[in-house]
């Protein structure tokens, strides 16, 4: 399931996600709204680490980091691993960003309408 949701939200980053989108670099500042899509779908917690360009969201579910946007930065991050929640998350985002990549994402996962 995890590569499938990794797969699927690659495949839909866009610049609807993300006015930070480009062809170069599409996981740039996709973290807020797909942290979100994934704790829709795997559950888990929100967590957060201050970096140079601001907070970055990332999941960690049953105790494993799971950080699908790490590749936008070209720098190994130091995680400090600080408690965060939804509200956070989405002040990266907005509900157009959120409910486009929700919805690009249950498309490719086959559910429709969820």
């Amino acid at each position: 399931m995890k590569e499938d949701l990794v797969k699927a939200l690659r495949k839909s980053w866009s610049m609807q996600s993300s006015s930070k989108w480009s062809m170069n670099n599409p996981a740039k500042g996709q973290c807020g709204v797909t942290t979100l899509v994934v704790q829709d779908i795997l559950g888990g917690e929100i967590k957060k680490t201050f970096l140079d360009e601001g907070w970055h969201f990332y999941n960690v579910i049953n105790g494993v980091r799971m950080d699908v946007t790490e590749e936008q930065f070209s720098y190994i991050i130091e995680y400090q691993d600080i408690q965060s929640n939804r509200a956070e998350a989405f002040q990266d985002t907005n509900n157009a960003q959120y409910s486009y990549l929700k919805s690009q994402v249950d498309s490719y996962l086959g559910k429709a309408g969820s």
